[in-house]
């Protein structure tokens, strides 16, 4: 005779504990009006958000960096790009603070186009903040043009340094014997250096702080359903939440009438 059965007294302690579906669903049902409670708050919370929330644009600008000539870049967008983000952003940041005692309400984002040298600032924000962005994005346009134009400046003056010092040899090789080669040679170089003086150019702005004819955000419609979503999810969890609290406190007076 078999002395085990699937419903021994043993088996019974075992699984006295566990909890079944039956369980789960009889204490959502006996709960139910806390979910209500959680997923109509967190809906028309997140209802009342989008509607309320401002429609916001996006703000672009877009710099041709200082060339040297043809397609050669004065400094590489990625070294400008870096330049900016590390040492001009936080700069306009720590100003705005300092005029309005908060921060900026808005990212700039400073990009490079793929093969070209190309710089594109954008910005997301409300048209409130309009004036704001376009006062970020001339800061930062003229930290930009500045430096690069200094930059202009120098390899200007040693440009013309070069020419004044092989036009000197030019004069001095004049009239020389054996000196055609080496005369050919010097008027060459000066005309490459008049070529490299005038292909300097200057940082260019070609777009400055346009604001896109569409609205970018808010997301309502994907704002309501998150909002349904972590209400049913947030209802679910305090209905156990709440069961579990009761069930402590029925077990500690169970144990205060001991």
């Amino acid at each position: 005779m078999n002395n085990s059965y699937p419903h021994s007294r043993e088996d019974q302690d075992r699984y006295s504990d566990e909890i079944s579906l039956v369980d789960l669903a009889t204490t959502f049902i006996r709960r139910r009006k806390v979910f209500y409670a959680v997923f109509l708050i967190c809906t028309i919370g997140g209802l009342a958000y989008a509607l309320q929330a401002p429609d916001k644009y996006e703000y672009v600008s877009l710099l041709q960096v200082a060339q040297k000539g043809g397609d050669v870049s004065l400094q590489s967008p990625e070294v400008a790009i870096a330049t900016m983000e590390n040492r001009w952003l936080p700069e306009v940041q720590t100003a705005y603070r300092a005029e309005n005692d908060e921060k900026l309400p808005f990212d700039v984002n400073v990009s490079n186009p793929e093969n070209t040298g190309l710089i594109r600032l954008t910005s997301e924000t409300a048209l409130e903040h309009g004036d704001d962005v376009k006062a970020a994005h001339a800061a930062l346009i003229d930290y930009l043009s500045r430096y690069q134009a200094e930059r202009i400046k120098q390899d200007r003056v040693s440009l013309e340094r070069q020419m004044k010092s092989a036009e000197t040899i030019i004069e001095a090789l004049r009239g020389q014997p054996d000196t055609g080669g080496a005369l050919a040679a010097a008027i060459q170089r000066v005309a490459g250096l008049e070529s490299a003086l005038e292909n300097l150019d200057e940082t260019e702005v070609l777009v400055q702080s346009r604001q896109s004819a569409e609205k970018t955000g808010p997301k309502r419609s994907l704002i309501v359903i998150l909002a349904t979503l972590l209400g049913g999810m947030l209802g679910v969890f305090m209905v156990f939440m709440v069961e579990f609290g009761s069930s402590v406190k029925r077990q500690l007076a169970e144990d205060g009438q001991k």
